[in-house]
């Protein structure tokens, strides 16, 4: 093979190969340990926390306490039928970080890398949490619009029935990277894989409609400052 048709093939097999910058563009946050500004789709962030409402509240969790959705659950009653504000004009948005980040993550990483072993996360029986139990309804839900029907989508708790009630679910990305050295430490990571590509495992593997944000602590202050949300949080 002469020089120029080595240097031909070459620059062919390069153009099919993902530029880093390219694969980082399909990395939600990117790929690096800081997210950078170019990383974050700060447009679609403001369309979901920045919709016009009446009453704006933020949940930040850092300790794995499931019964915060109940708490969100309520407040979403609350709001609608005891005073009276219109499903679409209430902006509520929850900001889970440290182990709680592990409810934005699908079965697929909540498997494959022993996140409830990691966290040491237990049902009520002191099993561990297999998977992203937290997601979807426990049971069928009643077609009943009477938020008394404890049957029905008022009164259930799960992730899929709130983000259907209008609750933005953002994850962190700072945490999903911390985490992935945590997990490559641990021996909870298949043997060969970095703490990126770990990182980058869970990026493109969140659930539906969350939204990777530079850091939560951050996020929390924006959200605070820069679009008036009330604050509560669960920290302990």
């Amino acid at each position: 093979m002469n020089r120029s048709t080595f240097l031909a093939g070459s620059a062919s097999l390069a153009a099919l190969a993902p530029t880093s910058a390219s694969a980082a563009e399909n990395i939600p946050g990117g790929t690096h340990l800081v997210e950078r500004k170019a990383d974050f789709n700060e447009a679609e962030f403001s369309r979901l926390v920045g919709k016009p409402a009446d009453i704006r509240q933020m949940w930040e969790a850092v300790a794995f306490k499931p019964a915060v959705f109940n708490n969100v659950k309520n407040s979403l009653n609350a709001l609608r039928f005891g005073f009276g504000y219109a499903q679409d004009r209430i902006a509520i948005v929850f900001c889970p970080h440290g182990a709680s980040s592990s409810y934005t993550y699908t079965d697929y990483i909540w498997t494959k890398y022993k996140i409830g072993d990691f966290f040491k996360l237990t049902d009520a029986k002191s099993n561990p949490i297999t998977s992203n139990v937290f997601l979807k309804p426990a049971k069928a839900l009643s077609s009943s619009s009477d938020p008394d029907d404890e049957n029905g989508m008022f009164q259930d708790t799960s992730i899929e029935t709130l983000q259907n009630r209008g609750v933005v679910f953002l994850t962190c990305h700072t945490a999903v990277e911390e985490q992935a050295r945590g997990l490559v430490k641990a021996g909870n990571a298949p043997g060969g894989m970095s703490a990126s590509d770990v990182a980058d495992d869970i990026l493109t593997h969140l659930i539906p409609g969350t939204h990777v944000v530079p850091g939560m602590v951050a996020t929390v202050a924006v959200l605070q400052q820069r679009y008036h949300y009330s604050y509560i949080t669960l920290a302990l």
